[in-house]
């Protein structure tokens, strides 16, 4: 065995390595992209939660966007109103028209008491797969089904399920959207976050046909429509719907309804009206 072949191997690949990372070194300096630096500093704003609620796949996208004006300002609902208003600065544009911040919001009111069960599920304890069994487990095909996986989608924390529906936490609700597409059933909705009312309903059936399947769902009795005092109330075929551009947070139509399937932001009702 040569000794000198033994040692002049690992110099040769060591001078090799040497000479290669040289070269690499100088390559990566010679052809650096630099980063925008109107990219880094929206950037810095945005809050990085990726949830894809500005209509792009990460922030790091819609920070890219905008600095290429290939975005609006303002499409953040995560970061708040004071990042997209300093994004609006960095881009000396305005923010014009754009709608005070919208939460989620529960289109149905039913506690488990409130609702009637029309078999017992004993499947996968998720509502995908409920709702895949003849419409869920309940008589109302139109209500919460409970299993949370709204809760599951929220990267904010801002759901939780009591009493068998699900409850929005305004206050950590960004209104990214996550939960709107997650529920199989379709009754959770993006609104304005200062009205304070909204029909926490979705059941389009008539008020006979209602009262059969759920004690707190619209009856359509028009009480609501009647003591509006701005006209917001008006109704989507058989349900209840409150106009938020004309609601007035009078809280008139709140009082009228005697099923109490009109809401007080996030606070679900524990009473109802006996039939």
């Amino acid at each position: 065995m040569n000794i000198v072949n033994i040692i002049s191997a690992p110099i040769i690949l060591g001078g090799l390595g040497l000479i290669f990372g040289v070269c690499l070194s100088y390559a990566s300096k010679k052809f650096e992209v630099k980063a925008d630096e109107t990219t880094e500093q929206i950037r810095k704003l945005l809050p990085g939660a990726n949830c894809g609620a500005c209509g792009f796949a990460s922030c790091d996208a819609y920070a890219e966007a905008l600095s290429q004006g290939k975005a609006s300002a303002g499409a953040c609902p995560v970061g708040g109103e004071e990042a997209n208003r300093k994004i609006s600065e960095i881009l000396g544009v305005s923010i014009n028209g754009r709608n005070t911040r919208n939460v989620a919001k529960i289109m149905c009111c039913a506690h488990d008491g409130d609702k009637i069960k029309k078999y017992i599920y004993e499947g996968i304890k998720s509502c995908a797969a409920s709702n895949n069994t003849y419409g869920g487990m309940y008589s109302c095909i139109y209500g919460c089904l409970g299993f949370g996986d709204c809760v599951k989608a929220c990267p904010f924390d801002a759901i939780t399920i009591e009493n068998g529906i699900a409850k929005i936490n305004e206050d950590k609700c960004t209104g990214c959207g996550k939960c709107v597409n997650a529920c199989p059933k379709k009754i959770i909705k993006l609104g304005k976050a200062d009205i304070k009312y909204h029909v926490a309903c979705s059941n389009v059936d008539k008020g006979q046909a209602v009262r059969l399947v759920c004690k707190k769902g619209c009856i359509s009795c028009g009480k609501c429509a009647k003591v509006c005092e701005s006209g917001a109330v008006d109704f989507d075929g058989k349900l209840a719907r409150i106009d938020a551009d004309k609601c007035i947070n009078c809280g008139k139509c709140y009082e009228a309804c005697p099923v109490k399937c009109i809401t007080l932001l996030d606070k679900v009702p524990e009473y109802c009206c006996k039939f």
